[in-house]
């Protein structure tokens, strides 16, 4: 028989709300970056649409999906290695923004992997009951 559903521990939802915190924030300064704040062309670029593959997993996130933080947290090195990239070779407004990336990169990433270790952790502590020999 399954388990009533219980409330996440905070460490839980605190790691859920930096791993939304963080895609949310590489979407907007994506747009801000490539649009208005130090476009490659004046007037913004095309590369504001490198934002679209995060716009995917934020429906995953917020419905709190496990394999979403899986697959986000592989994807989130694409933004990571632009970010370093172009940390190292872009003027300074650019070269500032780029950091930014990286910074938001790296909290998502630590954010997803936190986030499934700990639910992993609080399901495997659900499981097991006072009284059971199965680990």
């Amino acid at each position: 028989m399954h388990a009533p559903d219980t409330p996440a521990p905070a460490s839980v939802r605190l790691s859920r709300t930096l791993a939304v915190g963080s895609l949310l924030g590489l979407i907007f300064l994506g747009l801000a970056w490539e649009l208005w704040l130090s476009p490659l062309r004046p007037g913004g670029s095309w590369l504001a649409l490198k934002v679209l593959p995060l716009c995917l997993p934020l429906a995953g996130l917020l419905k709190n999906r496990m394999y979403t933080y899986r697959w986000l947290s592989l994807l989130v090195w694409l933004y990571f290695t632009e970010g370093a990239v172009r940390a190292t070779s872009e003027p300074a407004p650019g070269a500032w923004l780029a950091a930014l990336e990286v910074l938001l990169s790296l909290a998502l990433f630590a954010a997803c992997v936190l986030h499934v270790r700990l639910r992993q952790k609080a399901a495997r502590a659900a499981h097991l009951t006072p009284g059971t020999a199965t680990p």
